[in-house]
């Protein structure tokens, strides 16, 4: 019995002289990221590190994007078929993006897929416009959206998250969100896990690395921009156990994948220091921190840095002629992964598991021989600026940009009127999953080619330069 009553009287210095440790040991990682670990059903936060510090969003602003979106699908306002129009503001953002024409539509469906898999800067603005009438009107939607959920610390400025006065999140908000996605919208959740998308002969892989490496990964977002660092929100489930990681601030794309799976895997195995550090609650009642965001600019991108504009890394992007053009549905499930036995770090360096692309293309809806035509159709319409983009990644190479990015308080990005949200469009009977899952029907004859069109300002024509001036939230890729 005294025993047991010194080990309690002890306790609290235990856990202060743990906190002061790791205060000394890791004074730079404490500094340059917010860390977050939650669970998706009960909202418990499991660790918790700098995570109601404000930060810069970049591209997982995309994820509020998505939310509102589907929303306005679920409410009956649009549907997934809904052609939504690329105007000249959406042609005129900064890469990562799809680089269309103006004029150019394409569905809700594949704007999202887009968006969310390629970070298609492009593609956030046409959806915002189409839902929302314009950047302004869509971004208060967004704002009212984050309010509702309990964002406190969250403010939207545009729907990409290109550098803005005023676009702040916190990692605690980012764990609101994905928590609000998985409850709110099951029906589409499998937009925020789709492994690869093919467009033409570009296959574009997830930039999340734990979709199709880490078993059990399901979600969510990736982004970057100078001043942020390279954030992560992922998600992944084991033993009917779901798991949002939240990572703010990495030192590249490998490093924020890495962090997340450290988090995931000491969350799935129960963290052994656990009973040292005291309950912090549910997500929702972590206290916010009153500060401006940091700004990692200099450690980012300054000096010899040679940070891309955005994560894109070199290899999520193939080139490839052949493979099947069909609309089959990818395989999203890793139930042929075990739980990892390497190092995070080793894991990740892996080659995704294999998974058939999901096709995008743009206009209406198609399916069968007409899904296949009008791949075909995109694939020759995008060959001329494919030879460009090679052209420019080539000379690139040969002199690389360390300008990255231009300052995180510019707004690139044009600002409308505040239009009221479409709201005329009844939905289909039982929105279906992804577009042209169900192209079975044979390839037939080539079409002729459309003629082909002229490239407009940066339209599609500086994907693959690796380091290039740019205030984009996603880097660009190796075509």
């Amino acid at each position: 019995m005294h025993a047991a009553h010194l080990f309690r009287f002890r306790l609290p210095l235990v856990r202060s002289a743990l906190a002061a440790v790791l205060a000394i040991a890791l004074p730079s990682v404490v500094q340059a990221e917010a860390l977050l670990l939650v669970e998706a059903d009960t909202g418990k936060v499991l660790e918790a590190q700098n995570a109601t510090y404000p930060w810069y969003p970049a591209s997982v602003t995309k994820m509020m994007t998505a939310y509102v979106t589907l929303k306005a699908v679920k409410d009956g306002k649009i549907t997934l078929d809904t052609l939504v129009s690329v105007s000249p503001n959406a042609t005129a953002q900064s890469p990562s993006k799809m680089g269309f024409r103006p004029g150019t539509q394409v569905t809700v469906d594949n704007a999202l897929k887009m968006m969310l898999v390629k970070s298609a800067n492009d593609m956030a603005v046409v959806l915002a416009e189409g839902v929302g009438g314009s950047i302004d009107g869509f971004s208060a939607m967004m704002n009212e959206t984050a309010q509702k959920l309990g964002m406190t610390q969250t403010s939207y400025v545009n729907p990409n998250g290109l550098p803005a006065d005023g676009q702040i999140t916190s990692a605690r908000d980012l764990a609101i969100l994905a928590r609000a996605i998985i409850h709110d919208l099951p029906e589409y959740e499998y937009f925020v896990h789709i492994p690869s998308i093919r467009f033409g002969r570009r296959v574009t892989q997830n930039f999340n690395k734990l979709i199709g490496r880490y078993p059990g990964a399901d979600g969510f977002k990736t982004g970057f921009i100078c001043a942020s660092g390279y954030n992560l929100v992922a998600s992944a489930t084991r033993d009917g156990k779901r798991l949002i990681a939240v990572v703010l601030g990495a030192s590249s794309g490998h490093m924020r994948a890495v962090r997340a799976a450290q988090l995931l895997d000491r969350g799935f195995s129960g963290n052994s220091l656990a009973w040292l550090q005291p309950s912090q609650g549910t997500v929702d009642q972590l206290v916010p921190v009153d500060a401006s965001p940091p700004n990692l600019r200099d450690e980012m991108c300054g000096g010899r840095h040679h940070h891309p504009a955005s994560d894109e890394d070199e290899d999520t992007v193939a080139s490839t002629g052949n493979g099947s053009l069909t609309g089959g549905v990818a395989t999203f499930s890793l139930s042929g992964l075990q739980p990892p036995t390497l190092k995070p770090s080793e894991l990740l360096a892996a080659a995704p598991a294999p998974s058939e692309p999901i096709v995008v293309y743009t206009g209406p809806t198609r399916t069968g021989a007409a899904l296949v035509a009008a791949v075909a159709a995109d694939a020759d319409r995008d060959a001329p600026a494919a030879r460009h983009r090679g052209k420019k990644s080539r000379l690139a190479a040969r002199k690389p940009d360390a300008a990255a990015e231009a300052k995180p308080d510019k707004d690139t990005t044009s600002k409308h009127a505040s239009a009221k949200p479409d709201a005329a469009t009844a939905p289909k009977a039982g929105d279906r999953p992804p577009a042209g899952t169900d192209a079975t029907a044979a390839k037939p004859a080539r079409p002729k080619a459309a003629a082909k069109p002229k490239t407009t300002g940066t339209s599609g024509t500086n994907e693959t330069k690796p380091a290039q001036k740019s205030t984009s939230g996603e880097p660009k890729p190796a075509g």
